[in-house]
């Protein structure tokens, strides 16, 4: 499945008080790596931008009178991401904005387009909770470049985003991710598990593994599951 790194820039924070999208961007990452085929469209909101949200993004109501209207450029962006996963930072907002705007034009929920969405929030949240995780915080937590945000855009936010998210997913790729298919069949068809080195437990090692599972025959008041599907022993019972 291809994946897509999304971000929009609205007219403020909430979809349901009738604020709009005025810029989105999206941009494909390819096995692994960032490709250069890239959506990038300012739309025009026919409505006032927050000053707050203004502040943000410098976008302002004048330069967007000449650009198109979400109506626009739908079909162009559906095409662009339908099928792939998208890789959002704070998900919840760019999806129900989305959502609001494809409402509008009876084209269904962009869930409909892109079955999976991953939150880069939320993953930043459960490998580093208690800390700052916004774009700029990610950043700086894995050396990457973002001198050059002084405001919100959505097309450097994605290519800021996709480092990001490459850096947390880093070591989730095959040992061969590299490897063609040709090369592929011939490093699995090499690997015999024989040759794997075992190194046996110490007997210092396999005296805190029976303390721990007597631990937990304390905490459940009998023989705990390992116990009973390995034997006493710890080793595997027989079939």
């Amino acid at each position: 499945m291809k994946q897509i790194v999304l971000d929009t820039e609205t007219t403020g924070l909430e979809h349901a008080q009738g604020h709009r999208i005025i810029e989105v961007a999206a941009l494909e990452v390819s096995n692994r790596r960032v490709t250069d085929r890239y959506l990038h469209r300012y739309v025009n909101p026919d409505r006032e931008i927050d000053e707050g949200a203004q502040q943000v993004h410098g976008i302002t109501l004048e330069f967007l009178q000449d650009k198109p209207r979400f109506e626009d450029i739908a079909d162009e962006f559906i095409e662009f991401v339908r099928g792939a996963e998208l890789i959002i930072h704070n998900a919840p907002f760019d999806v129900g904005f989305l959502n609001a705007e494809l409402a509008r034009l009876d084209k269904g929920r962009i869930q409909d387009y892109c079955p999976v969405i991953t939150d880069t929030l939320k993953m930043a949240k459960n490998m580093r909770p208690g800390q700052k995780n916004n774009l700029d915080a990610l950043c700086r937590h894995y050396g990457i470049d973002n001198s050059s945000r002084t405001l919100h855009g959505a097309l450097l936010d994605t290519e800021l985003l996709a480092e990001v998210f490459l850096a947390m997913t880093r070591g989730q790729e095959s040992f061969i991710i590299d490897l063609g298919a040709e090369a592929q069949q011939d490093a699995l068809a090499e690997f015999n598990p024989a040759d794997l080195l075992v190194l046996p437990a110490s007997a210092a090692e396999l005296g805190e593994h029976e303390a721990y599972l007597d631990s937990l025959d304390k905490t459940v008041k009998g023989s705990c599951v390992w116990r009973s599907a390995t034997g006493s022993s710890g080793e595997p019972a027989a079939g």
